[in-house]
């Protein structure tokens, strides 16, 4: 067996190892890594602190200050 078809086969049978552990890693951080919220985030006009509350509601109260604020829209 020539050495070029050997080498070609060890680097080939290593990436796909790679590509392998790969898939099963990024499969694994989707199942338990952390979803994302449906909470809305707020800007104080007044205070200017950055709080989050409910997807449900459209203005929200700061808990600082008590002025009522919009939603941020990203």
């Amino acid at each position: 067996m020539p050495s070029d078809v050997l080498l070609t086969g060890y680097v080939v049978v290593l990436l796909a190892a790679l590509l392998v552990i790969a898939l099963y890693y990024e499969r694994r951080q989707k199942r338990f890594g952390p979803t994302p919220s449906e909470d809305h985030v707020f800007r104080c006009d007044h205070c200017a602190f950055v709080y989050t509350d409910d997807a449900d509601v459209d203005r929200s109260r700061c808990p600082q200050c008590g002025a009522l604020n919009e939603a941020i829209k990203f």
